[in-house]
């Protein structure tokens, strides 16, 4: 028997069949191998017996999902649930929660229970291959949603392998818009709010910069966009300083900048924002600290060593019902990571919505194509795909006493 389960699995995994054609293998495993004197004459026998079944089978997993209107469709999520990210991957995982616990309520999608399965990848590129690969091999999960660029960019060529949909609703690298047909991005890339940010500083008369990077891909790919944005929008970069991911000590190079008397720092560092924005304070530097949605956390926004800070983020609100109904089972209001895999979430729950309608499989594939072909997504925020990235409106805001304060909109 552990014969015939390894051929399950195996036939499984390589065909894409579910409960159905599996049991009809079973049955005809099963009668080969009381038939069968040579072992190895029997396991030809059944591989080509499999092949057989799959041909005549080919409605498979995707016909029995779309008919039984009681069958759960099943997505996941690779978040950083635990490490130096899991501040805003836990407000992720809540909103999808929150999200997911609503539709089953109304009925599901068309009848059909939604589960999501969380897999926490601490933030590393191989930890989410692994969770991606455990995913897609143990549920056939036909979508994942995931977050920051390293991982973002680490499981895109797997998505497209296995044409399996990534949502990405917190990563910003350039890269990502390039990365997968499969991969779709719901907010900005860094180098489109660097346009922004630039132009805004330089016209407020902070012509000279200076950059903190953290040395990581989206770290990189920030300062990388500041160096073009700023001067194209006529400012000057005068000097520019690394910290490691994960670092809690951002006095030295912060010093190192100050030196070079810039009239703005801009920071593309992603993790560790409080105490950054704290010695930024206990440094008695003058001159603003800005950034984009990379700079964003909610334990910064609630310190007052936050205020003053400017920034851009995607234009994204909560109704007041919804938020309250967040609060009520959370103990907090909506954070901005929260709004967006909310967001990330009604879009998913869109197309398959769709893919049900149309009584088409709920496959990666076949969502790919109904993303591609609806291109415009309206919930908590208007969504506009003309390529995997979408475009959306932009806010540049100043923290100030534990809020966003709206300076400025932009397309």
């Amino acid at each position: 028997m552990d014969y015939v389960r390894h051929i399950i699995k195996k036939f499984d995994h390589d065909v894409g069949c579910a409960t159905l054609p599996t049991a009809v293998v079973v049955i005809d495993v099963i009668g080969w191998r009381r038939n069968t004197v040579s072992v190895k004459k029997s396991r030809r026998q059944v591989i080509n017996g499999l092949s057989m079944t799959a041909l005549a089978l080919t409605f498979g997993r995707q016909f029995a999902y779309a008919a039984a209107s009681n069958d759960k469709i099943v997505l996941g999520a690779i978040l950083p649930l635990t490490g130096i990210a899991s501040l805003v991957g836990n407000e992720d995982r809540r909103a999808m929660e929150f999200a997911v616990d609503e539709v089953n309520k109304k009925g599901g999608l068309a009848g059909h229970p939604v589960e999501f399965i969380f897999e926490d990848n601490q933030a590393k590129p191989d930890q989410s291959i692994l969770a991606f690969n455990n995913l897609t091999s143990m549920h056939d999960t036909p979508l994942i949603f995931s977050a920051m660029s390293g991982p973002c960019l680490a499981m895109a060529p797997l998505a497209t392998r296995k044409k399996v949909v990534l949502i990405n609703a917190g990563a910003q690298a350039d890269a990502l818009t390039t990365a997968s047909p499969y991969l779709f991005n719901t907010l900005p890339t860094v180098s489109d709010e660097s346009n922004i940010l630039a132009k805004y500083l330089v016209g407020q008369g902070m012509s000279k910069a200076a950059i903190l990077f953290e040395n990581s891909a989206a770290g990189i790919n920030g300062r990388d966009s500041f160096i073009d944005a700023f001067p194209k929008a006529g400012g000057t970069i005068v000097a520019s300083e690394p910290s490691q991911f994960g670092a809690t000590d951002f006095r030295p190079p912060l010093l190192k900048l100050a030196a070079a008397n810039p009239d703005v720092v801009l920071s593309t560092v992603t993790a560790g924002h409080l105490q950054l924005a704290q010695q930024y304070r206990q440094l008695d530097l003058k001159m603003p600290l800005a950034g984009t949605t990379l700079l964003y956390n909610t334990l910064l926004l609630a310190d007052p060593a936050s205020n003053g800070l400017i920034y851009t983020q995607i234009h994204i609100e909560a109704p007041a019902d919804l938020n309250a109904a967040y609060k009520a089972r959370f103990n907090e209001d909506m954070t901005l990571f929260g709004k967006q895999y909310y967001n990330a979430s009604q879009m998913a729950f869109t197309a398959i919505r769709d893919l049900l309608a149309a009584n088409k499989p709920i496959t990666g594939e076949n969502i790919r194509e109904d993303i591609v072909h609806r291109k415009v997504f309206e919930n908590l925020v208007k969504l506009t795909f003309n390529n995997n990235t979408a475009t959306t409106q932009v806010d540049i805001k100043m923290m100030k006493d534990g809020v966003g304060v709206l300076i400025k909109s932009m397309d």
